[in-house]
């Protein structure tokens, strides 16, 4: 995690620790499912809490207001309201078959009316040209003689370029999987701290890639669920129930630990064997969404429906 070690010492990233969801689940389906839509222990929601959150944002709506990276939307980004979403990768910028002049006339013949249908694909074509004109304009800008990074922090780089130069995206949101690890978990060195050298080279990547931007931005890293506080026979951890939040960002007052801490006494564990959860993550989210983004405390239950924060007491982790 060195890659993130001056942002500790610059006071701009934070941790804060036994956060999570409420619901007991050990599934990764359904604790995924529960975080990206917002109402643990409730399935059958209909849409992610971050797409309801586009609705309530302040300022001016644009056509997109939210980018994800990956292959297809994710859950917490589905819903009513249109996002953008572009490939993983190097396939990033490639055509697709609309970019084609043959295509794209026979569509938007067939897409011409005033229905719901043929405005939502006029919205996803506009979004889509705004995307490729971004990553155009990244590649001849880093054409300079120097590697394009890899991995995660290749997908860090679009995200924060695209960001960057278009302040109508508001919301961003990066996937990163491999972090089951029942056997070989390893310590300082091993499965996990690889993975996390990874993800911590790509946030790092992110921050520089984002510039002056990234004094107005608050990065937010977590997971469906922690680990068991002890080793098993196979040197690994298995499905456990608190976690840590990490927060990264130019307004966070970083170089802190946040929330409160339960203690991994025997007596304090969840179920015996877990770090418990004492920060709902909708408390989290909620006090960015409030004192970040600007969204009105009335708008919230749409948001998470049927939750009442906590005391964010112990949560002023973002500048005044």
């Amino acid at each position: 995690m060195a890659k993130l070690a001056p942002f500790w010492e610059q006071k701009k990233l934070a941790f804060v620790h036994a956060c999570g969801s409420p619901d007991g689940t050990r599934s990764h389906f359904d604790a995924q499912e529960y975080m990206e839509s917002g109402t643990p222990g409730r399935k059958g929601t209909s849409d992610g809490w971050m797409n309801r959150l586009l609705g309530p944002l302040p300022g001016e709506h644009a056509i997109t207001q939210a980018l994800s990276i990956g292959d297809t939307t994710p859950r917490i980004l589905s819903g009513a309201t249109t996002v953008a979403t572009l490939p993983a990768g190097r396939d990033a910028g490639k055509p697709i078959a609309l970019d084609q002049p043959q295509w794209r006339q026979q569509f938007d013949k067939l897409y011409s009316g005033g229905d719901a249908l043929s405005a939502a694909y006029r919205s996803g074509i506009a979004a889509h040209q705004d995307l490729v004109a971004d990553l155009t304009a990244q590649d001849a800008n880093s054409a300079m003689g120097s590697p394009a990074p890899v991995g995660f922090s290749l997908d860090a780089s679009h995200l924060a370029w695209i960001m960057r130069r278009d302040p109508r995206i508001r919301l961003g949101f990066l996937a990163v999987g491999g972090w089951d690890t029942h056997a070989g978990q390893g310590g300082a060195n091993g499965q996990l701290a690889n993975r996390l050298k990874a993800l911590c080279d790509g946030l790092a990547t992110l921050a520089s890639e984002l510039g002056p931007t990234f004094g107005d931005t608050v990065v937010v890293v977590v997971s469906e669920f922690g680990r068991t506080a002890r080793e098993n026979g196979n040197g690994g951890t298995d499905h456990g129930h608190g976690n840590t939040a990490w927060l990264l960002g130019g307004p966070v007052r970083g170089g802190r630990l946040y929330g409160d801490w339960p203690g991994l006494d025997r007596n304090a564990l969840y179920e015996g064997r877990d770090l418990a959860v004492t920060t709902d993550f909708r408390t989290l989210f909620t006090y960015i969404a409030t004192y970040h983004l600007g969204v009105s405390d009335a708008a919230m239950p749409a948001v998470f429906p049927g939750f009442v924060p906590g005391s964010s007491s112990r949560l002023r982790f973002l500048a005044a």
